[in-house]
């Protein structure tokens, strides 16, 4: 890997990122909230505008497990490609053009509640340098979603509910800066926000909040010789509720990568500790998340245990090929 880099441009282009966004009235929840190991693996399902940020085509697959409930992710993104000019014998050498493209399938369920849906993604990358290492890119999401609610008994007849199933639509956006050591972005997910209406109580039967994420973080390199580089990063989620603690918005990332083996640890829940690991092989990784709970033995509370594979379709096609990184 190669980090030559320019600081001042790099910072000056997150700092115009951050900055378009605080006056932008967006927010959104991603779909879905499971498994949790989404976020690390394939962050283009709450960022749209990731997509196509990497120099391969990658179908992943992402599975977790808590006590009864499970849920499972199925995606693929990529950078489109053209035929690049071919010169006598030479062979003819794709280039990237500047859209990219993913969809993925998901589904959570637990005892009362399942959650299914399917989304589309398409990103515009805007090169920053002349050399294309660095990027600014936009990204849109349409997604269908099907979720169906068991039914609720109570004393109170005005407070029993029946089982509801429910459709409905809904669209994510967001804007992305990447370059060989810094990336930052923002997002809005679920914007078109709650598909039902307030019962009687003013309380929704399905729970689609609005909220924005920003995500950023920095690649440090500590031994070229080793490939030894380290990853902090940090997840902002805010929603529409109030009274939220710092703790609920912070969600800090720490990587390590050592050559082909990736570990680290990610704070979804400040209650529990985590970590992950990753092998990565010539064409698709493995990995693995893990959440403990802090104040009670496993036996008492279920372990959350997820896992993932991710599989490199295509060839690396950066004429850069120093500066790939997965």
């Amino acid at each position: 890997m190669d980090f030559k880099f320019s600081p001042r441009k790099n910072l000056k282009a997150a700092a115009v990122l951050i900055i378009s966004f605080v006056f932008i009235d967006s927010s959104g929840q991603q779909t879905p909230t499971y498994p949790v190991y989404h976020r690390i693996v394939t962050p283009f399902i709450f960022n749209p505008a990731i997509a196509g940020s990497k120099d391969f085509s990658s179908v992943d697959i992402t599975a977790g497990w808590e006590g009864k409930s499970h849920s499972q992710i199925l995606s693929i993104n990529s950078r489109l490609a053209k035929k690049g000019q071919g010169y006598f014998s030479s062979p003819v050498v794709k280039e990237f053009t500047n859209f990219g493209i993913g969809c993925s399938v998901f589904n959570e369920y637990d005892v009362s509640m399942q959650n299914t849906g399917i989304s589309a993604v398409c990103s515009y990358q805007i090169p920053l340098d002349k050399k294309t290492l660095s990027f600014l890119s936009f990204g849109a999401a349409v997604k269908g979603v099907y979720n169906f609610m068991d039914s609720v008994s109570s004393a109170d007849p005005g407070l029993s509910k029946p089982s509801i199933k429910t459709y409905y639509p809904n669209v994510d956006a967001g804007i992305y800066y990447y370059g060989p050591n810094l990336f930052a972005g923002i997002s809005a997910t679920n914007i078109l926000g709650n598909p039902g209406d307030p019962d009687t109580l003013g309380i929704y039967r399905i729970q689609v909040s609005r909220q924005y994420f920003f995500v950023a973080g920095y690649k440090f390199l500590l031994s070229r010789a080793l490939n030894i580089v380290v990853e902090p990063s940090i997840i902002i989620n805010a929603d529409e509720s109030s009274g939220q603690k710092v703790t609920d918005l912070l969600e800090p990332v720490l990587k390590i990568y050592l050559q082909d083996f990736c570990l680290g640890t990610y704070l979804n829940d400040y209650d529990n500790f985590s970590f992950f690991f990753q092998f990565k092989y010539p064409r698709f990784y493995v990995g693995s998340f893990v959440e403990i709970p802090k104040n009670s033995s496993y036996y008492k509370k279920d372990l959350n245990i997820e896992v993932a594979i991710g599989i490199n379709l295509s060839q690396i096609k950066s004429k850069h090929l120093k500066n790939y990184h997965w």
